[in-house]
């Protein structure tokens, strides 16, 4: 797992939040010098050019999202109630910090870099598999339908999931992802689950202590 230095991480926040407020093509050292109040020698310091600082985004996106996955594998509920967990939270996080969405799912940043678009693509695969296997656990517990394999379940999930934070950044966050996200989450599960552990959907699935705190963590931690 990369650490960074507390420089290093303020270079990387200062850059999430020039990309999101002014696009990709003012983030520049000169740019993110004047941000910082340092000179721009003080960054090359750090990272050698505006790639390195693009891949340590990256890096940084998936080391916590690593941790999270750990953490709610860690907590003791149901299979659904993991995925629900999983699903939520990633609403919550990009609402909370909308320029994590500006970067993540801008296309542009990385389509002409191969080292960018591989890390892209290791972190959804990251995603997709922790998915995968909190479904396979729901499936062998009979919680969730046995008649569609779990890697199209998580392409499902992850697919309607990614598709409704990218409108989200599309409309310029017009709308209230968190209630859109629940809103999905509630078509999401009539489809995954079994006919067998069919249960009336649990609206303050939010409000509860443990997904509150966890959520909490993950914002102040990202």
């Amino acid at each position: 797992m990369t650490t960074f230095t507390e420089r290093q991480k303020e270079i990387i926040n200062v850059s999430i939040k020039l990309i999101a407020e002014k696009g990709i093509q003012q983030l520049t050292i000169k740019n993110i010098s004047k941000s910082l109040g340092i000179s721009e020698p003080a960054i090359y310091r750090h990272f050698e050019n505006k790639l390195d600082i693009l891949l340590a985004i990256l890096s940084n996106f998936k080391n916590s999202s690593k941790a999270a996955i750990k953490r709610i594998h860690s907590v003791d509920r149901s299979a659904i109630e993991q995925i629900e967990m999983m699903f939520l939270t990633h609403f919550k996080r990009f609402a909370e910090k909308p320029a994590l969405a500006a970067v993540l799912f801008s296309e542009e940043i990385f389509q002409n870099d191969k080292r960018l678009s591989a890390q892209v693509s290791t972190i959804m695969k990251l995603s997709q598999q922790a998915m995968s296997t909190l479904i396979k656990k729901g499936q062998g517990n009979n919680e969730i339908r046995k008649d569609i394999p779990e890697e199209q379940l998580s392409l499902i999930i992850m697919g309607a999931l990614r598709l409704i934070v990218k409108k989200w950044k599309l409309s310029n966050f017009s709308f209230d992802l968190e209630k859109e996200g629940g809103k999905l989450w509630k078509s999401i599960i009539k489809l995954i689950e079994s006919a067998k552990k069919k249960r009336p959907f649990r609206t303050d699935l939010m409000d509860r202590t443990d997904l509150h705190s966890f959520i909490q963590y993950e914002i102040k931690n990202p």
